[in-house]
């Protein structure tokens, strides 16, 4: 059975003193930013006087335009780059407009901590534990690890019982104008048992030639082949030698679930953690987002740790032992899809031209 979360905080209408109480008390506690507004009022500090001072060329333009007319001296030639002018900062003044109007409104409405409180009551009344940024953990899963800067956003986890840990995780890669913050969502799930390192990546969500869209890639000699129409849906790695382990896990029943509740995400087992991904992060405040993921939590989380609960590694020779061999714990790592396109056709076009260029004499002749 899964469980009901109680979404109505996500939607009720909230008590502005409410939020503003909430705020300075996440602030005291070092829980939230102080300023997470800055970004808009500095959009309506600097918005403003643009807007103001376009809408002044806009005037003056048609101005000039009405004043040629009505003395005879409106030629073609001078009324349309009049004209077009006019209409050109009559665009960007709507397009400031709007910036300060989406200002003035997240101000107005509290922004952020309008929803970091509502997602601190949806916490609370779901027994889960809301903080609005914290640090990256340390997990062993794909993501982790990556760039600098790890901060997760709008962090929800278990208070007790299993382990459940979710939000949007975002990390830095490159400097200057080669700097790029990558974001994700993750979902976390603690298992009783370690177990072979295992990836289900997605098909829905490959990109270019079909690579990964995750940051690592694997062997693709990993790659194990599932019974019926499993593998249109995810491609399944395990270590070599371990299929027969990963076919322990991965029963039908297991699979049909997969499908139908985890199909769009990539999903990793490692250690003793499940891991379930979506790259450009679960977004914010959606009641259906939540109820998806807990209802995997309830459904495909629930399913894994009652089908490894015994699970042991006979390579070890212990059963008894919660350990997985050196050869199992992590998955070799490839060679992404996109870079030996790339390669091979940068070899082909080095190789085919001494031969074009052959050809072109030739054709000179």
């Amino acid at each position: 059975m899964t469980r009901t979360l109680d979404t109505r905080p996500l939607t009720e209408p909230v008590d502005p003193e409410a939020v503003r109480a909430f705020k300075r008390e996440a602030v005291a506690a070092g829980r939230a930013p102080a300023s997470p507004v800055l970004g808009q009022l500095l959009g309506l500090l600097v918005g403003l006087p643009v807007a103001l001072l376009v809408l002044g060329n806009v005037v003056g333009g048609f101005t000039r335009v009405v004043g040629a007319m009505a003395t005879g001296e409106a030629s073609a030639s001078r009324l349309l780059p009049m004209s077009i002018s006019a209409i050109a900062a009559i665009g960007i003044t709507a397009i400031g407009a709007a910036v300060v109007v989406r200002a003035v409104r997240g101000v107005g409405r509290g922004g952020r901590w309008t929803r970091w409180y509502r997602l601190d009551r949806f916490a609370a009344a779901n027994g889960l534990l809301f903080t609005p940024r914290s640090h990256g953990p340390g997990y062993p899963g794909a993501i982790f690890g990556q760039g600098s800067e790890r901060t997760v956003h709008e962090h929800l986890r278990t208070e007790s019982g299993r382990y459940i840990d979710l939000g949007d995780y975002s990390y830095v890669t490159g400097s200057g104008k080669n700097r790029t913050t990558h974001r994700w969502g993750f979902l976390a799930m603690h298992l009783d048992r370690k177990l072979p390192h295992m990836v289900l990546d997605a098909r829905a969500n490959n990109g270019l030639f079909g690579s990964t869209n995750l940051p690592a890639s694997f062997r693709r000699d990993q790659v194990l082949s599932l019974e019926g129409d499993f593998d249109r849906h995810f491609t399944l790695y395990c270590p070599t030698e371990y299929e027969r382990d990963a076919l322990y896990v991965f029963t039908p029943d297991l699979m049909a679930l997969l499908i139908d509740e985890a199909a769009p995400y990539d999903v990793e087992i490692v250690d003793d953690w499940l891991f379930v991904y979506r790259s450009r992060g679960f977004g914010s405040g959606d009641p259906a987002v939540y109820e998806r993921l807990f209802r995997i939590v309830d459904t495909v989380g629930a399913k894994t740790v009652r089908q490894t609960v015994r699970y042991a590694d006979e390579r070890i020779g212990d059963r008894s032992l919660d350990v997985v061999a050196a050869p199992g714990r992590r998955l070799r790592r490839g060679v992404p899809v996109v870079l030996i396109v790339v390669a091979g056709v940068f070899v082909l076009g080095w190789v085919l031209q001494p031969l074009l260029a052959v050809l072109g004499a030739l054709a000179g002749r």
